[in-house]
């Protein structure tokens, strides 16, 4: 409940640093949840990329443009329908999956048992996140990774133009 609320929050705000700020707040609640779900290595991950990295990102970004958002004169009437029939549509792709948990879910009956017993003797890492992380879906993981380095790169390219359009014209971008 917390989440939607500071989401709420952060969709109602103008001014952009309280947003940046709420942006990380949310970050760290959804760590928080991801912990309370026994996934700590992606609330791990979360917590340094989504409230850290990004929060430090976002902030050097506003330091560079403008820090109130911009009025806007369009209707928003048709981002929030199609933003609200997404939502419904994913709630009710949800509807037919086991609980959260539950010792009859495919994950539990077909897969723990097999990455468990396997797991170190296929791969031999004892520790079975890191081999289905860094062995199994090795691939999926190098992707990931590649997507993030290109990402930061982007937004290192974008910065450093927008301090060279700073430089030559003398005033702020905005």
């Amino acid at each position: 409940m917390l989440l939607v609320v500071v989401a709420l929050l952060a969709l109602r705000m103008t001014h952009l640093f309280a947003v940046v700020m709420l942006a990380g707040v949310f970050s760290l609640l959804s760590a928080l949840l991801l912990v309370l779900m026994d996934a700590v290595d992606v609330a791990f991950t979360e917590a340094a990329v989504g409230a850290g990295v990004s929060t430090v990102l976002m902030l050097s970004t506003m330091a560079l443009t403008s820090r109130v958002q911009k009025p806007n004169a369009k209707n928003n009437l048709a981002p929030i329908l199609v933003v609200c029939f997404t939502g419904l549509l994913l709630v009710y792709g949800t509807l037919d999956m086991p609980n959260y948990g539950a010792s009859d879910s495919p994950a539990q009956t077909h897969l723990s048992e097999k990455y468990l017993s396997q797991s170190p003797h296929e791969v031999g890492v004892p520790n079975v996140v890191t081999a289905i992380l860094a062995s199994y879906r090795g691939f999926d993981t190098l992707g990931e990774t590649a997507v993030v380095f290109t990402a930061g790169v982007g937004v290192i390219l974008l910065l450093s133009g927008l301090r060279r359009r700073k430089r030559k014209s003398g005033s702020k971008v905005s």
